[in-house]
């Protein structure tokens, strides 16, 4: 067989630069910014999503059969009403697989045979299919965001020349629980129909009725359902999300995986009774918060989204750890579960403090509130003395394990822990000058960072696999994922050979980075964080290829629309704060803001060689909502930091020069 030169020139580049393949693409984007899965002979298929509310959680696994007709269930998880025992997973929830158009008769007769035409996601699930020739039929499914209820819409239309009858069991069927396997004794689940019982369609006119699930006590009335109001919430909360902190670039997988990560980011919060906890979700991790999905992920970026109950929920997090500071330096919990009852730390310690300390500081920062940094400081005080207290002798941080808790080796002193040690030193140093702390304790942690620095290169800094990059522990000769972390706390003396190991074979796959080299495992909490830090440490031409097609995969392929947790463990779930990371990317990354005080950052963006302006608009931080656009100019780029009332600042910079952005009063 032989190739055209230019075609074989095209192949010679993309191997030598080790660019990812063409990602397939089953979905494709819409102009109102939902994506849509035209079904054509690529079925089966099967797909799964999580979609949640302040009291409730669905995980819809939906798909489409060899047949062409639609198949569901739904797994509903009600994180208020716990089970026995009381421990991390024990959330009340229960699977269905009732279909409504299964319930019906049109003409005395089931439907007839389906062929699914269309599924959309807009923050909803919609499904548009054919029974016959002669009947539409459309699916609507979403959760309530306030009350404990999944709702279902559904749609008929009579598409002949005829007018058609047709019959929905309008009534309800109620599930009650064991009592001696709830904490609060029974639980009912009941599912109700709602709907004309009977009625004639015209010809071209529909009919619609309703499904909804909702949960509670035994003893208690179920809550008063609209659903089209329920509906309507959901939509106006997507929107809501969709205004803040938008991205606009040249890139519309970029500017709508972005999008789309904001929702579930945003989503995944309850209202339990220690008060707004966000719950990474997955159908295990409900009303609980960890040191790293809440605290290290998550909790950072949402003063930059703006979103009032996921900065209530951050500063929660991190008030519900603040419970656990001792005298004796006794490790913090891993996690607070059972709505703040209890704690979990199966894992002994897995670098908590570190984590606590690097998200609460960088969350104290963005979100420009003084009184809540006042509040916080303790806690950072607390954790980064506990990490000085478990230096070893080269000056590095023990713990038992990491936040992969042991499914993989990370010896006594891990790469993560003393990365995430290092920046949560310098936040400090950040903070405690905007809130008047004593110079000489500043001056105390200035140099710990130098030290820690120093530390991890000595420790750390190795070649492995023949990339002059970092081993994740003392004893470890094979590539790890974790390698980037470095990077994104902006520790650079070993970025190219990490830049080049990160984007070898030996570590990236069609699914961004194996957790190991050699492996099949991988976490996309670690391939956000090499794509975050690449980019902030100025590979930027190396690192969008990547960014983009792990952005096609993710939100266009067989599994979408969000970032996912983990292959093989958990099926890919759609775990929330992994979308924090997705967007975190972007803000920490691409625009490389890095907070230096309650009103200031410094800027450094990265604009992609072939884009001429991006922009991040609608961004709440630091006490302002304000917009960063940057522009091409030649050879220099033009940044411009304003709100509606003020240009805080116009310059024109070099590439990969940084600026510092000061709100002043």
């Amino acid at each position: 067989m032989s190739f055209p030169i230019n075609l074989l020139l095209v192949i010679t580049v993309l191997i030598s630069l080790r660019l990812p393949a063409q990602e397939y693409r089953r979905w494709h984007i819409n102009p109102d910014g939902s994506i849509s899965w035209t079904l054509g002979q690529d079925i089966p298929h099967q797909d799964h999503i999580e979609m949640s509310g302040r009291q409730i959680s669905a995980v819809l696994r939906y798909g489409v059969s060899a047949d062409g007709s639609f198949t569901a269930t739904r797994s509903l998880v009600w994180p208020m009403l716990r089970t026995i025992p009381n421990n991390t997973h024990a959330s009340f929830t229960r699977r269905f697989s009732i279909d409504g158009f299964e319930t019906i008769t049109v003409n005395g007769r089931p439907l007839p045979e389906e062929t699914t035409q269309e599924i959309s996601l807009d923050g909803t699930l919609r499904v548009k299919s054919l029974a016959g020739k002669d009947i539409a039929l459309t699916r609507q499914f979403f959760p309530s965001t306030t009350l404990p209820v999944y709702c279902e819409m559904y749609s008929l239309t009579n598409l002949s020349g005829k007018p058609i009858r047709v019959e929905i069991p309008a009534g309800s069927l109620k599930y009650t629980s064991d009592p001696t396997l709830g904490v609060s004794g029974s639980y009912s689940v009941t599912v109700e129909v709602k709907g004309n019982s009977y009625a004639v369609v015209p010809p071209h006119d529909a009919i619609t009725f309703t499904m909804t699930y909702a949960a509670g006590l035994v003893n208690e009335d179920p809550p008063t359902i609209h659903v089209v109001e329920e509906r309507n919430k959901r939509l106006k909360f997507i929107q809501d999300i969709s205004n803040l902190l938008v991205l606009d670039t040249p890139d519309s997988i970029l500017n709508t995986a972005f999008a789309f990560a904001k929702v579930r980011a945003s989503e995944s919060i309850f209202q339990t009774q220690g008060g707004p906890m966000h719950g990474p979700g997955g159908e295990a991790y409900y009303a609980a918060i960890w040191a790293n999905d809440q605290a290290e992920y998550v909790g950072p970026f949402f003063p930059f989204l703006g979103y009032d109950y996921g900065n209530q929920a951050s500063l929660n997090a991190y008030l519900h750890f603040a419970r656990f500071m001792n005298d004796a330096y006794a490790p913090i919990p891993s996690s607070i579960i059972a709505e703040g009852t209890d704690i979990w730390n199966g894992a002994g310690d897995r670098g908590d403090a570190a984590m606590i300390a690097y998200g609460a500081g960088r969350y104290a920062l963005a979100s420009g509130s003084e009184a809540e940094s006042k509040q916080l400081w303790p806690l950072i005080e607390w954790c980064l003395e506990y990490c000085r207290r478990h230096l070893n002798a080269e000056g590095v941080v023990l713990s038992d394990t990491d936040e992969l808790e042991g499914r993989l080796p990370a010896g006594n002193a891990n790469l993560c822990t003393s990365s995430l040690y290092d920046d949560a030193l310098r936040s400090a140093v950040y903070l405690g000058r905007s809130i008047g702390q004593d110079k000489k304790i500043l001056g105390r942690y200035a140099k710990q960072a130098d030290q820690m620095d120093q530390a991890i290169e000595k420790y750390f800094g190795a070649e492995i696999g023949g990339y002059d990059t970092y081993r994740y522990y003392r004893e470890n000769d094979t590539l790890r994922a974790w390698i980037c972390i470095p990077l994104t706390m902006g520790i650079l003396d070993r970025s190219e050979g990490t830049v080049d190991a990160l984007f070898s074979p030996e570590l990236w796959t069609p699914d961004g980075l194996a957790s190991i080299a050699g492996d099949v495992i991988f976490w996309d909490r670690s391939t956000l964080y090499a794509l975050r830090g690449v980019l902030a440490a100025g590979f930027t031409s190396r690192a969008m290829p990547y960014l983009h097609a792990y952005s096609v995969r993710r939100l266009l392929g067989d599994h979408v629309p969000y970032p996912v947790e983990a292959y093989p463990e958990g099926s890919q779930r759609h775990l929330s704060a992994e979308s924090g990371l997705y967007c975190r990317v972007f803000t920490e990354g691409l625009f490389g803001i890095r907070p230096t005080g309650l009103h200031s950052f410094d800027l450094t963006p990265r604009l992609p060689e072939d884009w001429l302006e991006m922009a991040l608009r609608h961004i709440h931080a630091f006490g302002h909502d304000f917009d960063i656009v940057v522009k091409r100019q030649n050879s220099s780029l033009l940044v411009t930091v304003s709100d509606l009332d003020h240009t805080w600042l116009q310059t024109t910079i070099k590439e990969g020069e940084s600026i510092s952005v000061t709100f002043r009063e």
